[in-house]
């Protein structure tokens, strides 16, 4: 994917600057350095990808994608403990949403466990690692602080025969768990606090989901992950900033193996955005909770959850584009991604009339049994749609707050005496309204003047107000869902009580009423709401006797791209 900002020169020559990671992979290829570039995606399989893995799959797959290279998807599954199948599958299921082509192969680290294994034999045979019986506690308190060094372990300089059969014993299953671990030796006293002879393998008699009880030693990351990446070919390890201070750890591992053609790891700036929750711990405890309704509950930012929720792949992938590749962290804020989510549905979704909050509203002149059927655009601005037939009759639904008894200054809604437009039907005068015994208005009368009708050229008086409704005899029933953020305004980590959730994160609207077309949608089509915003199908909860709508976003924005 390109970071594209384009400048006219004085020769009306567009001129394209290039992100800083492709500028990196431009002088490797030129220089000779690879000839062909292999990217990756390395999800942990411990949980449920989010908005911000989205930039890495979009940011490897493009780059794959604009070099004519290979793009690989692969599983980090070296830690048994956390790991699922469920979540391999949901893994699968969101970069495959997101059209990200990783071919036919999918990797596992699990497939290279051997390769590991073999790789901590060689170190132990070129005196670079060795096995330390020293604890976890007695390990961290060895390593020293940031500003004083490490101590070495009392176990560094065993011989190689001894190390090699230790390290053998450790593989067979004769040690107890965390008695012994293999560490790199490079150098107690390096500024880099990683580099001081980290722990490349623990002993853990867990089963794993894909090579049950085979091992009961494991792999750490950063000693597994530079492995993994060479031996696959991959090019460029483009990975976020936290990384950085693991790349010397990272290089040390490719080198020491004396892989023919090292990766080269890049690291870039995460995507942060503001005001969602984004945490495995915290979204794993709401879910235990029962505050949502899994990891796809539409209030959250997972890739799952967007997808349930009615955001499409090409909003996610423009709000990427618009958030930029940097080595700068920065935080983008939630309404530049519902920007993208507007910009890419106001062209496709088709515009349907919907009323969330019922009011019944009779045509007293009109005739009595009889209706017709109009003809309505799907889209004005995309023809492409085509249009569809509306019914209309005497008994209609429109939107409580599209009428007022006493309607303040500027309201030019219904209200008695005043007349409006029906969208797409004709002008019509309230004459009277009925209350019920609490004095709640529950019915609006009014007259219709059959000159009006939309699209007879009718030129004569003007409204200043139209409003949607929905014909009573046809319409069918809904259950609409109003999504706001989870957690209150300006708020980032939810609090261990939950004090700070929104309270009006969901509202949920029943006995909604919708135009017939919407009998028989499908699970995952987007509309949008006439007035109301843009809606999605809930691929989860709806049936065909029970409709469930999800709001998307609403149709307000404050937020303006940069020109």
């Amino acid at each position: 994917m390109s970071e594209i900002e384009k400048n006219t020169t004085d020769n009306n020559e567009e001129v394209v600057s290039r992100n800083f990671i492709e500028q990196i992979i431009d002088k490797d290829l030129s220089e000779g350095k690879y000839k062909e570039i292999v990217t990756r995606f390395p999800p942990e399989p411990n949980g449920y990808l989010h908005i911000g893995h989205a930039k890495s799959i979009i940011l490897n797959s493009g780059l794959a994608e604009e070099y004519k290279g290979t793009f690989n998807l692969r599983f980090d599954d070296t830690n048994p403990t956390k790991e699922k199948s469920e979540f391999v599958d949901s893994i699968l299921e969101d970069v495959k949403w997101l059209g990200a082509d990783f071919g036919d192969k999918i990797y596992y680290a699990s497939d290279y466990f051997d390769a590991m294994y073999e790789g901590a034999i060689k170190l132990i045979k070129k005196g670079k690692a060795y096995v330390c019986d020293l604890t976890a506690d007695e390990i961290r308190e060895y390593r020293g602080t940031l500003k004083e060094p490490g101590k070495e372990s009392p176990y560094r300089n065993r011989s190689v025969e001894e190390n090699l059969d230790l390290f053998e014993r450790m593989k067979n299953g004769e040690f107890a768990d965390g008695t012994k671990v293999l560490r790199a030796k490079i150098d107690m006293a390096s500024p880099n606090m990683n580099m001081r002879d980290p722990v490349i393998y623990r002993i853990a008699r867990m089963s794993h989901h894909r090579t049950g009880d085979k091992w009961c030693i494991y792999p750490m990351y950063d000693f597994a992950h530079p492995i993994e990446d060479a031996v696959e070919g991959v090019t460029h390890s483009i990975c976020t900033l936290e990384f950085e201070d693991h790349r010397p750890l990272y290089d040390w591992v490719v080198k020491e193996l004396e892989f023919e053609f090292p990766p080269k790891q890049i690291e870039f700036a995460k995507l942060y955005l503001q005001n969602v929750i984004t945490g495995k711990r915290y979204i794993k405890k709401l879910v235990e909770d029962g505050v949502v309704d899994g990891w796809d509950d539409p209030r959250l930012v997972s890739i799952s959850a967007l997808r349930r929720k009615g955001v499409t792949p090409e909003a996610i992938r423009m709000f990427i584009e618009l958030s930029g590749i940097s080595k700068a962290n920065s935080v983008s804020d939630m309404a530049m991604l519902e920007y993208c989510i507007r910009e890419d549905l106001k062209m496709k979704a088709p515009r349907m009339m919907a009323v969330l909050d019922p009011i019944k509203l009779v045509i007293d002149n009109y005739p009595e049994g009889e209706s017709e059927l109009l003809e309505v655009e799907n889209n004005q601005e995309n023809e492409e749609l085509g249009s569809r037939q509306v019914s209309f009759s005497k008994e209609l639904y429109i939107e409580r707050d599209d009428f007022m008894e006493e309607p303040p200054k500027k309201y030019f809604r219904l209200f008695p005496g005043n007349e409006v437009r029906l969208k797409n039907a004709y002008f019509v005068t309230c004459t009277d309204f009925v209350k019920d015994a609490d004095g709640k208005v529950v019915e609006v009368h009014c007259t219709y003047d059959p000159a009006t009708k939309s699209g007879s050229g009718f030129e004569g008086r003007k409204v200043k107000g139209t409003i949607h409704w929905v014909d009573a005899a046809t319409c069918v029933d809904a259950t609409v869902r109003l999504y706001e953020n989870l957690i209150k305004e300006g708020e980032e980590v939810l609090n261990e009580d939950y004090s700070n959730l929104n309270p009006d994160s969901l509202k949920e609207l029943k006995n909604c009423k919708l135009e017939a077309a919407f009998a028989g949608t499908k699970k995952g089509e987007r509309f949008q709401f006439l007035r109301n915003g843009f809606f999605c199908t809930d691929m989860k909860d709806s049936t065909e006797d029970n409709l469930v709508f999800n709001r998307i976003v609403s149709l307000k924005s404050s937020y303006k791209p940069n020109k």
